[in-house]
């Protein structure tokens, strides 16, 4: 990969792994939903009025929007707020790959790999460890949102699966515009459902220059930017080149917890961590391995 294409997957893991603190900082203020809300409202505008709509049926757009944004984004950010440390979110959040490999096989017909199940097994060992740990620096509540919304985020990758099987061509930036306005309009109405007009005025009442920027980063940085990134480099590279800068994620949005939050995980936490992460290299390059392997002996057998 060249140097610039490698400086922004460096941007890339960058700009998601320190926006789970942002999320931390951004709750300090607002109430969860009130959050998600402005979040998608400073995604949808202004671009939408510059972005056509891309050439696809609404339905994917909504359906996308609803699992990607309001399940994953909705759950996360309430996880957030009941006592889900921001280390152990951006690692936990990981296993919506695992997600992907299951909702893939039920909806699409998809097949498992070997290299795949042994990974899922690793990695549930490694949910298990980080969710048994529960009531001593983290809620069982915030463990559990969090892996719904890795479920909402899997289920969003199966509906993208879905347009490129069916040869749907479409622009990222744009389809991450449109598909965000059913989540916007998914979380003004759960705001004012749970949270009710009272809490959200009086949030907006103090709504301070450390929100605007919460706003603002996951906006703009965490998902424009973001994803338009990733997504040119999916197009220059290979997937199999392009999908390991994502297990850097976790170990940035630990390392800025633990430095920006003074969050500490518990060795039982680290252990599920590591197993959890190992979980996905298996997942991502079991495959690869196991060919290297049967290549290796077939060569000394002859």
């Amino acid at each position: 990969m060249p140097a610039r294409d490698l400086l922004l997957a460096l941007v890339v893991v960058l700009a998601w792994g320190f926006n789970f603190v942002i999320i931390k900082w951004g709750l300090v203020g607002l109430p969860p939903l009130l959050l998600a809300s402005l979040r998608f409202a400073a995604t949808v505008f202004p671009a939408v009025f510059f972005l056509r709509r891309p050439n696809l049926p609404w339905r994917y757009l909504i359906v996308y929007g609803l699992t990607w944004g309001l399940c994953q984004l909705g759950f996360l950010f309430s996880a957030m707020a009941n006592g889900m440390p921001a280390g152990l979110a951006s690692v936990v959040l990981q296993s919506q790959a695992f997600f992907t490999l299951i909702f893939a096989a039920v909806f699409l017909k998809e097949s498992f790999k070997h290299s795949q199940l042994i990974g899922l097994l690793i990695a549930g060992i490694g949910l298990w460890l980080i969710g048994s740990s529960h009531g001593q620096s983290m809620t069982l509540l915030g463990f559990i949102m969090t892996l719904l919304g890795a479920a909402g985020w899997a289920m969003g990758n199966v509906i993208l699966k879905q347009c490129t099987q069916q040869g749907l061509q479409f622009d990222v930036l744009a389809f991450m515009v449109w598909a965000s306005i059913a989540p916007l309009i998914g979380f003004i109405g759960l705001s004012l459902w749970l949270e009710g007009p009272q809490e959200i005025a009086t949030a907006l009442q103090h709504f301070s220059m450390q929100s605007l920027l919460a706003v603002l980063y996951q906006a703009i940085f965490a998902a424009l930017l973001g994803m338009s990134l990733w997504n040119l480099l999916l197009k220059r590279h290979p997937t199999n080149l392009v999908a390991p800068f994502s297990l850097l994620v976790p170990w940035v949005g630990l390392s800025a917890a633990a430095l920006l939050l003074n969050e500490q995980l518990l060795p039982q936490q680290w252990w599920g961590a590591l197993l959890l992460m190992s979980g996905l290299v298996v997942n991502i390059f079991g495959g690869q391995i196991r060919q290297l392997w049967q290549a290796r002996k077939l060569a000394a057998q002859n």
